[in-house]
């Protein structure tokens, strides 16, 4: 007797009458008919690699969070870069480290021309016109205290900081940013932004909002690698969403688009993906997500514990991004994925 056909014990209906001949493990039965059929793919196009970039001359610091990823003086920084363009990575964002001496309450070295991420654009895009730069035009590596806002007796003052916000955006597209993407979440930066790049003869750099930033445990690594660990003195959640609000979230995208935003950010990632489809579905513009220090640093120490198989869960958590409705994925692993991707 056939084993598809026959009944599963006496008086009981077979497979095939249950599922009215619907056998959906026809087309997994090999590995051509998967990959036939499947329906997200993960590309070297979808990778943004975020990096950290520090004064001096051949310096590389591991950062101890975050096994693999390291702070880089300018020089090594165009190195990888070139590396990155090879892989056919599209693009970079830049984090600072910021020397103690130049951080203040109001982080007012992120309007000098010459800081180190000006000075980090300026290189990259000499040596690799071809690969886009993004740049957080956020306060908080530049301040004393760790916040992404200027604090004025105890309260981060929201005007003021969107208006060095502005100006900074604007030094950093004059310095050769392609993309201006603030994670302060001052209301109304978006639209000063785009009205002071407008302004300033930069109609063509573009705004990747952080639209919806949430107050998340998940950032402590990154914290460390741009040195604001132990600077921060409360939390932030006057100014990031509450991780428990979605609705929130959709007005806040809303309000970003209504300003002149290009591009929606979702941050942290994986725990979001919820927010990544609302937003994909209710705007359909480039949405993005950040798979944020955190997320990164439980894979790799999961791996090295030998409790997963870090090279699958790394490849399963960026193509859940993709099933979720993103464009594009900003992430440390971006290098090893694109060199899996490329063969």
């Amino acid at each position: 007797m056939n084993t598809h056909t026959r009944t599963l014990s006496p008086g009981h209906r077979s497979v095939d009458e249950i599922t009215g001949s619907r056998r959906m493990r026809r087309m997994r039965k090999a590995d051509w008919s998967r990959r036939l059929v499947q329906e997200n793919r993960l590309t070297v196009d979808d990778l943004i690699w975020p990096i950290f970039v520090i004064e001096g001359t051949n310096r590389r610091e591991e950062i101890a969070a975050m096994p693999g990823v390291y702070r880089m003086s300018l020089d090594l920084a165009v190195k990888e870069a070139e590396g990155a363009a090879r892989l056919g990575i599209p693009a970079i964002a830049t984090f600072p480290n910021v020397e103690m001496s130049l951080r203040d309450q109001t982080g007012s070295h992120i309007l000098d021309p010459d800081n180190i991420i000006n000075k980090a654009s300026r290189a990259i895009k000499a040596a690799v016109p071809e690969i886009g730069i993004i740049t957080d035009a956020a306060l908080d590596p530049f301040t004393s205290h760790g916040h992404d806002g200027i604090l004025r007796d105890g309260i981060i003052v929201n005007d003021e900081t969107v208006a060095q916000v502005a100006a900074a955006a604007v030094g950093q597209a004059a310095a050769g940013a392609d993309i201006i993407a603030p994670s302060d979440m001052m209301d109304g930066r978006i639209g000063a932004i785009r009205q002071a790049l407008d302004a300033n003869g930069f109609q063509d750099v573009a705004i990747m909002s952080y639209a919806t930033k949430f107050a998340s445990a998940f950032y402590g690594p990154y914290r460390e690698a741009v040195g604001t660990a132990g600077l921060l003195k409360g939390d932030k959640k006057t100014y990031y969403i509450d991780h428990a609000n979605s609705d929130e979230a959709v007005r806040e995208a809303e309000q970003d688009l209504a300003e002149g935003a290009d591009m929606l950010m979702v941050k942290p990632g994986l725990p979001y993906l919820d927010i990544i489809r609302r937003l994909k579905d209710e705007f359909r513009v480039p949405t993005f997500a950040y798979q944020v220090s955190g997320e990164y640093a439980m894979i790799r120490a999961a791996a090295a514990n030998g409790w997963i198989d870090g090279e699958r869960a790394m490849l399963e958590s960026l193509l859940a991004f993709k099933r979720a409705g993103c464009d594009g994925i900003l992430t440390y692993f971006a290098p090893q994925v694109a060199a899996l991707l490329r063969g």
